[in-house]
């Protein structure tokens, strides 16, 4: 490959981000209104783990020259990554994607980054267009239709009861078919106006919008969010200030939370020279749900890029379990499920090992077979008193933003 150049230009604010994404070979990162759009592809890697793409993006900075934008993040070239659960149980990839062309706004600041092998090439702004409506939608069940996956999640509740683990994260899976090849566009654009509190993503055709950023590494600050512990709202403000007083005492949740927060402050704390775990979990407010939520910071001591943080964090007791081996491995046993890239980290990194990791949640993937059809992914941790017809309704919440997106 030729050297290429990268270069960054301050521009005037180019308004909405995600009419920028094009139909295809587009990345996009956006919360209220900042992030990043990438047009075209200068490189990609696929394979099995962080550790590799760590390596295959050090290398790649190695034949770069770069410019960014003083003091911001994400300004210069970048990495948009998507990666899988358990590499070991599936037959998906992970994906990283250099873009040929960024736009991004963050903090009032935004910028445009071209990688080109012309030294004097300058990037300049591209179109705007807008995503393609689903045509009627139709549903099929994914690997387990809801009375089989109750009769799962009982199954692993006796296993908790047993002592095989504290807690584990069961997935289910839905196929939405919608008739014309599934935009990508109009899902980021509904998903990013509709939940601008999560994190709304289009990665390899894997597209979302998390509530749960795993690591953000800025500067010497890393940042991690925990969500567990969920109630479906009401839509009618007393009864849900009622539901979130009720999920701020429910035994049950604040248990999942404790597991989740431990976790996360258990693998990052090697990492950091000091940290801060509140005591107690705020209360969440989504369009759809009220998590439980904790917001873990710490001081980082090393020159551990948030790629590499995001890879000592996964997978968290939030998405997998506790203990974590035990947990996967009782995954791999009773879920019936291929997750693919669902519940990984996602996100992205710069030349300064600043970035963003979320946890691929609220999502669905675009079918590479058939991309009229989208497969969409739920989860729900299981703790010794959950109750099955319970969580299967919580899962269905978890569908919502993705039922949204898409008109139903």
């Amino acid at each position: 490959m030729p050297k290429l150049h990268a270069h960054t230009v301050e521009i005037d604010d180019p308004g909405p981000l995600a009419p920028y994404l094009p139909r295809s070979a587009g990345t996009a990162w956006l919360r209220r209104g900042d992030g990043m759009i990438g047009i075209g592809e200068v490189a990609r890697w696929q394979g099995r783990d962080i550790a590799e793409g760590e390596a295959w993006w050090q290398d790649f900075l190695g034949r770069v020259s770069v410019t960014t934008l003083d003091q911001v993040p994400g300004s210069g070239p970048i990495a948009f990554g998507t990666f899988c659960f358990d590499p070991d149980n599936t037959s998906a990839r992970a994906t990283m994607i250099i873009p040929e062309l960024i736009i991004g706004r963050r903090g009032g600041r935004a910028w445009l980054t071209g990688l080109h092998s012309d030294p004097m090439h300058l990037p300049t702004m591209p179109g705007r267009s807008n995503g393609v409506a689903p045509a009627e939608v139709s549903w099929s069940d994914g690997s387990l239709n809801g009375p089989a996956w109750e009769s799962m999640v009982a199954s692993a509740v006796d296993s908790i009861r047993d002592g095989a683990v504290d807690k584990v994260v069961l997935a289910r899976d839905v196929i939405a078919h919608a008739g014309v090849e599934v935009d990508h566009r109009w899902l980021v654009e509904r998903l990013s106006r509709e939940y601008d509190r999560c994190w709304t993503y289009s990665v390899d055709g894997l597209v979302g919008a998390t509530p749960e950023m795993l690591i953000r590494r800025e500067g010497g600050m890393a940042t991690s969010r925990v969500l567990a512990g969920t109630i479906r709202r009401t839509g009618h403000d007393d009864h849900d200030l009622a539901l979130a007083a009720a999920l701020s005492q429910s035994s049950k949740d604040l248990a999942e939370h404790e597991f989740a927060v431990a976790s996360v402050a258990d693998r990052l704390a090697p990492y950091c020279s000091g940290m801060h775990v509140p005591d107690s979990p705020y209360v969440l407010e989504l369009p759809n749900v009220l998590h439980l939520a904790t917001d873990v910071t710490g001081v980082t001591i090393d020159t551990a890029s948030s790629l590499a943080l995001a890879g000592a964090l996964h997978p968290s007791a939030a998405v997998c379990g506790t203990p974590t081996d035990a947990a996967r491995a009782l995954i791999a046993e009773v879920e019936h499920l291929d997750r693919g890239r669902y519940s990984g980290p996602v996100g992205w990194l710069d030349a300064h090992g600043d970035g963003e990791w979320g946890i691929a949640l609220r999502c669905g993937q675009i079918l590479s077979r058939d991309p009229t059809s989208i497969r969409l992914f739920a989860g729900c941790g299981i703790v010794a008193d959950s109750d099955p017809e319970a969580e299967l309704a919580e899962s269905n919440a978890k569908l919502v933003p993705m039922r949204d997106a898409l008109g139903t």
